[in-house]
């Protein structure tokens, strides 16, 4: 049997080999495509006899379950309704991306338990659930567009490498396919890193693009400090706060990152690369916290998805952050639980920047001594239990 192939650089229109690879899954046809990573195989969730042919392809092991993909982050909670805070803190700042995740499952309430008995047993038969979000424009696409589960798996088989390119995907397991889609050679050209997460801990299954040490940056708590310009405010409370959560820890500012915390500040106006305004520096001094060496730069998307809590200095800068960024409004909060802004001392006497800077620390001080903000929660010996 031969594959039909559908070349994306070949086409007038690249979508057509999107729409084929929609209808093959549709009609039960194994449909092999792209990914960031390798060449994937792709079956729907909702046919039963699709499914088998991939397993069996496969001969997966059971400590490897079959993969779901999913369009989002948000969506995986589908899936996985108990998604520990942990988890998903993990999930949005991986995905779209090279990671696959196991979760324990699954769920009752899981999407999956609506598929086939015989689905749910070669997909989850070994007690966990393997998601990913790709982040290849063409797989993302196919997501978009089919109804119901996709189920994947690489294309290594047996001790083979999974292939990188449609050339060796057609050379190794061509006439075991009944669409390919040719979009290239892949970006990473190796396969994902697959993680499991339980109790709040990373175990990796198998290594792959993102490394180890990727990995505990994106288990950190991520906190972010936003006002105008990025020369006064929002460094200061970055200082203030790195100082008395460091304190809280019982560790250096230095170290606050090796246990589990990364906090910056920016600007929904601010250059990069400004400096910041010495009444500003002036004003902390005597806590001993300097911020001298702080160099402006402006929210972005990077910052946003990132970030775990994004604390503002007006409910101007919240509104201005959850028009550009409506997924993130749940995350984004004034810095003043009580509806007050932090006033902006730019171009004020020194004592005003005094003054502003007090204001900030009774604000930062109250979120740090709510026993319901979990995500300054710190156990005795001064760890971060969510790391």
């Amino acid at each position: 049997m031969s594959p039909i192939i559908f070349d994306i650089k070949q086409l007038a229109d690249p979508r057509d080999a999107i729409h084929r690879a929609v209808e093959g899954l549709a009609a039960g046809k194994l449909v092999a495509m792209p990914t960031e990573t390798v060449y994937g195989i792709g079956a729907s969730g909702l046919i039963t006899e699709s499914v088998q042919r991939l397993f069996d392809l496969k001969n997966r092991p059971d400590s490897l379950p079959l993969v779901f993909l999913v369009k989002s982050a948000d969506d995986a909670l589908d899936y996985v309704p108990d998604m520990s805070p942990f988890a998903r803190r993990i999930a949005r700042k991986c995905w779209p991306g090279p990671l696959t995740v196991l979760f324990p499952g699954p769920h009752p309430d899981s999407v999956i338990s609506r598929l086939p008995d015989e689905v749910q047993k070669m997909t989850c038969g070994n007690g966990w659930v393997a998601l990913r979000v790709p982040a290849d424009t063409r797989a993302a696409e196919v997501l978009r567009l089919n109804a119901g589960s996709v189920i994947m798996a690489n294309s290594g088989i047996g001790q083979a490498e999974p292939a990188v390119s449609a050339t060796e995907l057609l050379s190794a397991i061509g006439d075991q396919l009944d669409i390919v889609i040719d979009g290239g050679t892949c970006r990473f050209a190796q396969p994902s890193t697959v993680i499991k997460i339980v109790d709040e801990q990373i175990d990796i299954i198998r290594r792959g693009v993102i490394d180890e040490q990727s990995l505990k940056r994106m288990s950190q708590i991520n906190i972010l400090v936003v006002c105008t310009g990025n020369t006064c405010r929002s460094p200061m409370a970055e200082g203030i706060l790195k100082k008395e959560l460091a304190e809280r820890l019982g560790c250096s500012v230095e170290s606050l990152e090796d246990h589990g915390y990364k906090i910056e500040s920016a600007g929904v106006a601010a250059m990069a690369g400004g400096g910041v305004s010495i009444e500003a520096v002036e004003a902390l001094r005597n806590d001993g916290i300097d911020i001298s060496l702080h160099s402006s730069q402006p929210v972005t998307d990077r910052l946003i998805q990132q970030a775990d809590l994004i604390l503002t200095m007006t409910g101007g800068h919240r509104q201005i952050l959850v028009s550009n960024w409506p997924a993130a409004a749940n995350r984004t909060f004034n810095l003043a639980r009580n509806g007050e802004d932090i006033a902006d001392p730019i171009g004020l006497p020194a004592e005003y920047y005094e003054h502003t800077a007090r204001q900030i620390r009774g604000h930062l001080q109250l979120w740090l001594n709510d026993p319901t903000q979990t995500i300054f929660s710190t156990s005795p010996d001064g760890d971060n239990p969510n790391t």
